[in-house]
């Protein structure tokens, strides 16, 4: 089993506290040093173009605070105080640090709280696995006075004719016909796995074939991604495309 990675920025002012937190990142093989910062303003640009999962933030920092800068972040960053200041601990708790360190504090300290992070992080992504692990593998459909079982790997798209649905699966010629509308039928679909790209189509992201220009090809039928959705698809594509 591969050990969960922990990206991490260390933020403080005082470049001795800086260089000794990096040194005490870099000996801890869970975590990875993605950048030190001298000022909470230029942990923020960073974070801003590349998320981390964990901030080593001191709180007593001109022009803006490790308190006030914790308080900005997106709620999957997590934080660590550092202060010389035992006093801010209620606060820092107020804020859901993950844990609080008092300087001077040593490696094993250090590595205290690292552990409570790596903790924390395995039973969050850990939950996350689980959630689409239990996605949902069918639907039931009534067709023809009968209720269908549609596995949801088999579909290759789902096609709206105003109050009907045709259901396009893999290896049959012919679709399924069900009265749904395709907004209630939205609803139900794992949005892993199905998207919405046309007002009259959802396709399944793993059975595109191939992408030219504003249409998707799946089983040799051409769907055309309308501009409501294009920006949603094309977000789709990037977070997946290989660029050499």
């Amino acid at each position: 089993m591969s050990t969960l990675r922990i990206s991490c920025v260390v933020v403080d002012d005082e470049p001795m506290a800086l260089n000794l937190v990096e040194s005490y990142v870099e000996k801890t093989p869970f975590l990875e040093l993605k950048k030190k910062c001298g000022s909470a303003i230029e942990a923020m640009e960073f974070i801003k173009n590349e998320p981390v999962d964990l901030l080593f933030l001191d709180i007593q920092m001109p022009d803006l605070t490790g308190i006030e800068f914790s308080k900005m972040l997106p709620k999957e960053t997590r934080v660590i105080f550092t202060t010389a200041f035992d006093q801010y601990a209620l606060e820092g708790f107020k804020v859901e640090a993950l844990d609080y360190l008092l300087k001077p504090f040593d490696y094993a300290e250090f590595l205290t709280a690292a552990n409570k992070a790596s903790a924390w992080f395995s039973l969050v992504k850990g939950s996350q696995q689980d959630v689409v692990s239990k996605e949902k593998e069918f639907l039931f459909v009534k067709s023809e006075y009968k209720q269908l079982r549609i596995k949801l790997a088999d579909v290759l798209y789902f096609e709206g004719l105003k109050d009907y649905i045709k259901i396009w699966l893999k290896d049959n010629p012919k679709p399924v016909l069900t009265l749904m509308s395709l907004k209630s039928l939205e609803e139900e679909l794992p949005e892993t796995q199905f998207m919405r790209v046309h007002r009259s189509f959802i396709v399944s992201l793993k059975n595109i074939t191939e992408i030219e220009r504003s249409q998707i090809i799946i089983n040799n039928q051409r769907i055309t991604v309308s501009e409501q959705y294009k920006p949603k698809f094309q977000e789709f594509v990037n977070k997946n495309s290989f660029n050499t």
